[in-house]
C-alpha cells in the first residue's frame, strides 16, 4: 500500500526497489504476497523489471510511475510488481524470454501484463506516457489491457497459455545434444573471427559490447596453434577498447559497452560483471603481447575498482555498479567535458596536449549537449609530441598531471550512485581476477583483498548448515543462490587455493560444487538448471531453464563444466570428468550456432580435450631462484594453468590433494625446481626459467 511516508518498497533490501518508494503505485515485491493479492481480486499483474543502473528505467519511473493519473489507473486495476533484475535473475531471464515471444524485443524496463497465476500475456519494454514515437501511450495500453481483461479473458487466457509453453519449450525442446570433438573448438574460432571488426577491433556492429570469454579463447587458440591472425584479433580488440571511450581515460575502469563501431560513446554505466572478466583480460593480454597498455589498462580497472567497488571495510566486498547519469537530464555528463571546462582546469600548454590526445573540440560527441567531449585517444604520445613540437618524455608528464588535475575536478561533480549490493557470484568473479593480477602484477594489495572478499562470502553467504550451498547476496533476508553464484564461487575458491595452498580453500571448492551436483546438476540428461531443487517456488512461470549463452556474464553450464575438469585434474574423481562430459555434450549440437556467445563453452571443452597444466615449483620458503621460476611461470597466460608454489614444509602438511600428490615423482623439495604435470604425468624438473618460459609458450607457425 501507499503511505504518506512512501510504499512497501522502503524496506527492501534492494536500492533500486527503495528508489521507487516515493511513488505513488502501490508496489509490491515479487513474492506469494502479491500474487496472492491478484488472485483474490480477480486483477491482472503488471509487472516491472528494471536496475537502479538503466536509464530508461528511470525515464519510465518519472514519467508514468510517479504520475499520479497513471499511477490511479495501475491502482484501480493492477497489482503492481517491481523487481530488480539484478537480485532476480531468475525472474527476469524467464520473462525476457516470454516478453520477447510477445513482442519481438527484451531489454530494461521490462514491462509484463500477467495473469494472477503469473503467465504472461502481453508486455514490452519502455512505454511513452502517451503515443510517441510510433510507441503506443502506456495509458492507452493501461486502459486497454485492463478491458481485454475483464471483457475478453478467453482470449486473454488463452494468449497466457500460449506464451507460457512456447517458453517452456524452447527451453526443454532443444535438440542439443552431441558428440565432443576438437571440430567443435574450429567452429566456435570460425564463427568469433567471422564476426571480428578488422577496422575498429571487437566483433560485430554498434551496439558493442565487449566479449571477454571470446577474447580468452582466442588467446589459447593461438597460444596452442601459433596462428598469428588469432592474435591480430585479440590483440586489436583489446587496444580499441582500452583507448576509446568506453574505457573511463581519467580513472579507469571500463563502462558498460559502446553505442558506436569505435568504441568511442558508451553507455556510461559501469558494471562489476564487466569489469572483472576484463581485469582479467588486460592481465593475460600483457602477458601474451608483452604490450604495456594492456598492464596499465589492468592496473586502471584495479585503481577504479578500489576507489569505488571496493568496500572500505577490513573484510572485503565488491560493490555491483556505478550509475551512468546524476539526473534524466544528462548523458553521462559526469564523464564529458566540454572546451570551456578542460580550459578551466588546466594551464594552456596541458590543456592543449589534453586537447590533442583525447579530441577534445568545440563539437563533441553527445547529442544531448553537442558541447560535451566523451575523452578517447585520437593520438598517441608521438603524434601530439610531433603536433606540439615537445618531447615524448615531456608530453607524457604533461599528460599525466593534467589527467590528475581533470579527476580531481570530475570527483567535485556529483558522484553517479553506486549500488553496494554484494552479489555472491559477482564478487566470486572479481575475487578470481584479483586473485590472477595479483599474482601476475605483484599486486600483493589484491591478493589480500581477494581474500578476505572471499572469506567474507564463505561467512555470509554460504548456508552454515551447508545444505542450500551460497546466497545470492549477503545482506538482507536470504535470497536462494543461483547456479552462477555457485559455480563463480567454486572457480574463486579453487583460485585460492591455487595461490595460496590454503588447503581450507580447496576443501571448500569440493564442498561447493558437490552441492551443486547435487542441487541444480541433471542426472538424467547432463547439465545444470539455473535454480536449485531447494529453491521456493518461483511463482509465475515456473520454467526449468539451463543457461548455456555467455549473456553478459559467462554461461553457469559452460563455468561448471570448466571447474569440474579442473578439480579432476586435482582428485582424480571419474564423477567429476563425466560431469563435465555430461555438461558439454547435451549443448554440443547447440554450441556452433551461438559462435561468440559460446565462447566460454569452447574454453570448457578445451580444458576436457587438453586437460590443464599444473606448474608445480619448487624450494625453500624465501629461495631467491624458486621465486624467479615462479615469476616465470606466471608471466605466462596459459587457459586453466595453475602455479603451485610449494616448499617442504607444505609437502609435510600434506596440503596437495592426493592425485596431484601421487604424480609428483620424490624429488628434494628444498631444491628450486619447477615441473609442468598434465594429467597424470609431469615433465622432468627444470631450474632455469627462461627455459621454464619456453616449455609454456606458443608454438611458432
Amino acid at each position: 500500500m501507499t503511505t504518506s511516508t512512501g510504499n512497501r518498497l522502503r524496506n527492501s533490501a534492494s536500492a533500486y526497489l527503495r528508489s521507487a518508494e516515493h511513488q505513488p503505485v502501490d508496489w509490491h515485491e515479487w513474492g506469494e504476497e502479491a500474487f496472492a493479492r491478484a488472485r483474490a481480486e480477480d486483477k491482472p499483474i503488471l509487472l516491472d523489471i528494471g536496475a537502479v543502473w538503466c536509464h530508461w528505467c528511470h525515464v519510465i519511473d518519472r514519467e508514468s510511475y510517479e504520475n499520479p493519473e497513471i499511477a490511479a489507473l495501475i491502482n484501480q486495476n493492477y497489482v503492481p510488481v517491481k523487481v530488480d533484475r539484478d537480485e532476480r535473475p531468475d525472474v527476469d531471464a524467464r520473462y525476457q524470454a516470454a516478453i520477447s515471444a510477445i513482442s519481438g524485443q527484451g531489454g530494461w524496463p521490462l514491462t509484463g501484463f500477467l495473469t494472477p497465476d503469473g503467465r504472461p500475456f502481453f508486455g514490452g519494454t519502455y512505454f511513452p506516457p502517451d503515443d510517441a514515437m510510433g510507441r503506443p501511450g502506456f495509458r492507452r495500453i493501461l486502459a486497454a489491457v485492463a478491458e481485454a481483461y475483464r471483457n475478453r479473458r478467453a482470449d486473454v487466457d488463452q494468449s497466457a497459455e500460449t506464451i507460457a509453453k512456447a517458453v517452456s519449450q524452447a527451453e526443454a525442446g532443444r535438440d542439443s545434444r552431441g558428440t565432443l570433438t576438437a571440430k567443435l573448438l574450429d567452429e566456435i574460432e570460425d564463427g568469433i573471427v567471422r564476426q571480428f571488426d578488422m577496422r575498429n577491433g571487437g566483433f560485430g556492429r554498434a551496439p558493442k559490447f565487449p566479449h571477454p570469454g571470446a577474447i580468452d579463447f582466442l588467446s589459447e587458440r593461438y597460444l596452442s596453434s601459433g596462428q598469428r591472425h588469432l592474435l591480430s584479433v585479440v590483440d586489436a580488440t583489446l587496444t580499441k577498447m582500452a583507448r576509446g571511450g568506453v574505457y573511463d581515460q581519467l580513472a579507469g575502469g571500463f563502462h558498460r559497452y559502446s553505442v558506436d563501431e569505435r568504441w568511442c560513446v558508451p553507455h556510461f554505466e559501469k558494471m562489476s560483471y564487466d569489469n572483472a572478466p576484463l581485469l582479467a583480460n588486460y592481465v593475460r593480454g600483457w602477458q601474451v603481447t608483452g604490450n604495456a597498455l594492456f598492464r596499465r589498462t589492468a592496473e586502471g580497472i584495479i585503481a577504479w575498482t578500489n576507489d569505488v567497488l571496493a568496500e572500505p571495510a577490513a573484510r572485503g566486498g565488491f560493490y555491483s555498479s556505478q550509475d551512468a547519469d546524476i539526473s534524466l537530464d544528462d548523458d553521462g555528463d559526469y564523464f564529458t567535458w566540454t572546451l570551456d571546462e578542460v580550459r578551466a582546469v588546466l594551464p594552456e600548454e596541458e590543456a592543449r596536449v589534453i586537447e590533442l590526445c583525447y579530441d577534445v573540440e568545440p563539437a563533441g560527441e553527445m547529442h544531448h549537449n553537442p558541447a560535451k567531449n566523451v575523452l578517447w585517444v585520437a593520438r598517441d604520445v608521438a603524434e601530439v609530441a610531433k603536433h606540439t613540437g615537445k618531447s615524448e618524455a615531456e608530453v607524457e608528464t604533461l599528460l599525466a598531471t593534467a589527467r590528475a588535475k581533470l579527476l580531481a575536478a570530475r570527483a567535485k561533480r556529483q558522484t553517479p550512485a553506486i549500488d553496494r549490493a554484494l552479489y555472491t557470484g559477482w564478487n566470486a568473479m572479481y575475487c578470481s581476477a584479483y586473485l590472477e593480477a595479483g599474482r601476475a602484477l605483484g599486486r600483493e594489495d589484491c591478493h589480500a583483498f581477494a581474500l578476505r572478499t572471499l572469506d567474507r562470502l564463505l561467512a555470509e553467504a554460504w548456508d552454515p548448515a551447508g545444505e542450500r550451498g551460497f546466497a545470492h547476496r549477503i545482506g538482507g533476508p536470504r535470497l536462494d543462490g543461483s547456479l552462477d553464484d555457485q559455480v563463480c564461487s567454486t572457480v574463486a575458491l579453487l583460485d585460492a587455493f591455487e595461490a595460496t595452498l590454503d588447503r581450507r580453500y580447496f576443501d571448500a571448492s569440493v564442498r561447493a560444487m558437490d552441492l551443486t551436483l547435487d542441487l541444480y546438476g541433471d542426472n538424467e540428461a547432463g547439465g545444470f538448471f539455473d535454480r536449485s531443487r531447494l529453491a521456493a517456488p518461483m511463482g509465475g512461470l515456473e520454467v526449468r531453464r539451463k543457461p548455456f549463452q555467455d549473456s553478459p556474464t559467462p554461461s553457469g553450464n559452460s563455468m561448471a563444466a570448466t571447474v569440474l575438469a579442473r578439480l579432476h585434474a586435482y582428485t582424480g574423481e571419474k564423477r567429476y570428468v563425466d560431469a563435465a562430459r555430461a555438461t558439454l555434450e547435451s549443448f554440443a549440437a547447440l554450441a556452433p550456432q551461438y559462435g561468440l556467445f559460446a565462447a566460454n563453452y569452447a574454453q570448457a571443452l578445451s580444458l576436457l580435450l587438453n586437460p590443464p597444466a599444473r606448474v608445480v615449483v619448487l624450494g625453500a620458503a624465501g629461495d631467491a631462484k624458486a621465486a624467479t621460476l615462479e615469476q616465470a611461470a606466471l608471466s605466462v597466460y596459459r587457459l586453466g594453468k595453475a602455479v603451485l608454489r610449494v616448499t617442504p614444509k607444505h609437502l609435510a602438511a600434506k596440503v596437495l590433494p592426493a592425485a596431484l600428490a601421487e604424480t609428483l615423482p620424490h624429488l628434494d623439495a628444498a631444491k628450486p625446481q619447477a615441473l609442468i604435470c598434465v594429467g597424470t604425468v609431469c615433465h622432468p624438473p627444470v631450474s632455469d626459467a627462461t627455459e621454464l618460459r619456453s616449455l609454456l609458450m606458443p608454438k611458432s607457425d
